[in-house]
């Protein structure tokens, strides 16, 4: 996978990508990263990238000519037709659907903004998906890129080594991801659950799955409203919601 980040501040990713998972992902080749200071490309003779929004307001906007030529510079070198990626409050809210979507691309280009917002003709024109990290507002969409570049990282192949981590991760599956346990087998006197330590694969299948069900059933509902339940795993959620209801 390749990857291009346009932003006014490309410093800000350097920790993040000489670390960790996406330090092993970039030395091995499972995708490379390329920063583009769309600051680069303003026709403006004091590389001013914003202008004061037409019909007034509060802030400064980005203005549209320095992201087309940057956005259209990077298509102009490459046989393959990416995706760009604009960061933006008014965007899909990130899911783990959308992860798995995207890792699925050869070429993926995000746009950073900063400022009160970019011109409309950035998102018209230019864009193919617009994507918010949260019902919140950030600086700049730095930290919103990295959020999505790591989730879509760890999941191309052989990136996280083992490769069912990623089917199992939590929304993967529709539900929260059950509780894990390591060693010791009992620390300070809290023990781990005997069905753990009992080498029956099919009982331990299904302590997980109902540990799973029951974490999403308590902490987020909303996901087991598309979910197709098993008769057994019906009759589990009654019995905690008449647990529930006479708590």
């Amino acid at each position: 996978m390749k990857i291009d980040i346009l932003s006014l501040f490309p410093e800000m990713f350097e920790g993040v990508f000489q670390s960790s998972i996406l330090k092993k992902a970039h030395e091995t080749g499972a995708f490379q990263y390329n920063f583009v200071n769309f600051r680069d490309y303003t026709d403006n003779k004091h590389n001013k990238v914003d202008d004061y929004p037409y019909g007034g307001g509060a802030g400064m906007v980005l203005k549209p000519q320095p992201i087309f030529d940057a956005v259209e510079a990077i298509e102009k070198n490459t046989s393959d037709k990416p995706r760009v990626i604009l960061m933006c409050p008014q965007g899909e809210t990130y899911s783990q659907k959308k992860a798995e979507e995207l890792a699925k691309e050869e070429h993926l280009i995000f746009i950073c903004g900063h400022y009160e917002g970019y011109d409309e003709r950035i998102r018209t024109e230019l864009v193919t998906d617009e994507i918010s990290i949260g019902d919140y507002v950030l600086t700049g969409g730095e930290l919103g890129a990295m959020v999505v570049i790591d989730s879509v990282v760890r999941l191309l192949p052989d990136v996280l080594g083992n490769e069912d981590s990623a089917v199992q991760d939590s929304f993967s599956t529709g539900l929260l991801e059950h509780p894990h346990y390591t060693r010791p087998a009992d620390f300070r006197g809290l023990k781990v659950p005997d069905v753990l330590l009992s080498g029956n694969h099919a009982h331990i299948e299904e302590w997980r799955r109902k540990e799973a069900l029951k974490r999403t059933y308590f902490r987020r509902v909303d996901l087991l409203q598309n979910l197709q339940l098993t008769e057994k795993e019906e009759k589990w959620i009654k019995e905690w919601e008449t647990s529930k209801e006479n708590s």
